[in-house]
């Protein structure tokens, strides 16, 4: 998986510098989680994209649907070719993932705070209708100044919602600066604890902790669980880590060549 994680990155960031598509930090952030998710534990089909059966993903940090977008191609949820027009006038592959068109994408996210509460709504329709899948939604550490995530985790706690599962990718960066200094989170984990959810806090860059966490789901039984993953913004390329120049910035040639060199692609 993680030599999995190392050529979509490398993917990411030559799509980003043939489509001028910013938001790569973003992106790079959270490749090892969705790697995670999408090859050792989504209950998922691409043969079978809308099988009720299936478990959920919900991207409500949409501004990373360049990740997702190489992450469904890869896993098989329509050919790695479409993606070679992304961002062209009339690709079915935007900025933000789109409603309707893309195998594997449950809903329209990217207006912050949507994700979780679509999540929960799709959670208690799969109860409603007996389905046996789970929901999983990866929030963004500055989406969590928005009050609709916490309506949302106030109503899936009530709701004793325990097949509902938070990410959040906590790289430590919203788009104007620190997000501890736009708007205080911490304590991050003990305020998902205070609304009812369990809560574990990983590395979101170890794979192996990954599995460890997402196999132990759910952490308590008739509580949703929330997992804090600690990230790098621009995790796996030297000079795009920790810079949050790279949340708008798009790579020239030879940045995309650089990268691809410490990813050892090339």
């Amino acid at each position: 998986m993680k030599r999995l994680a190392a050529e979509l990155r490398g993917r990411i960031i030559e799509v980003s510098g043939r489509a001028g598509v910013p938001h790569l930090g973003s992106c790079l952030s959270c490749v090892d989680i969705l790697t995670t998710l999408y090859w050792g534990v989504l209950r998922v089909d691409p043969a079978q994209p809308t099988s009720p059966e299936r478990d959920r993903f919900l991207l409500s940090k949409g501004h990373a649907a360049p990740a997702l977008f190489q992450v469904l191609a890869k896993r098989g949820f329509f050919p790695e070719n479409l993606l070679d027009n992304y961002g062209a006038d009339g690709s079915r592959f935007g900025e933000h993932p789109p409603a309707h068109g893309v195998p594997g994408v449950e809903a329209a996210t990217g207006s912050l705070g949507h994700g979780l509460p679509i999540g929960l709504g799709i959670m208690l329709g799969m109860q409603l209708a007996k389905q046996p899948g789970r929901v999983f939604a990866l929030l963004s550490d500055g989406e969590c100044n928005e009050g609709s995530v916490w309506e949302a985790a106030m109503m899936a706690s009530a709701h004793l919602l325990d097949r509902l599962t938070v990410i959040v990718d906590y790289n430590k960066w919203q788009a104007t600066g620190r997000s501890n200094e736009v708007l205080s989170l911490e304590p991050l984990a003990d305020k998902w604890s205070a609304f009812g959810w369990r809560v574990t806090e990983v590395d979101g860059h170890d794979i192996c902790a990954l599995l460890g966490t997402f196999n132990r789901l759910p952490f308590q039984p008739g509580k949703p669980s929330a997992i804090i993953a600690h990230t790098v913004k621009g995790k796996g390329v030297s000079f795009m880590e920790d810079d949050n120049n790279w949340h708008y910035r798009t790579p020239n040639p030879e940045e995309v060549k650089r990268a691809r060199h410490e990813l050892e692609l090339d």
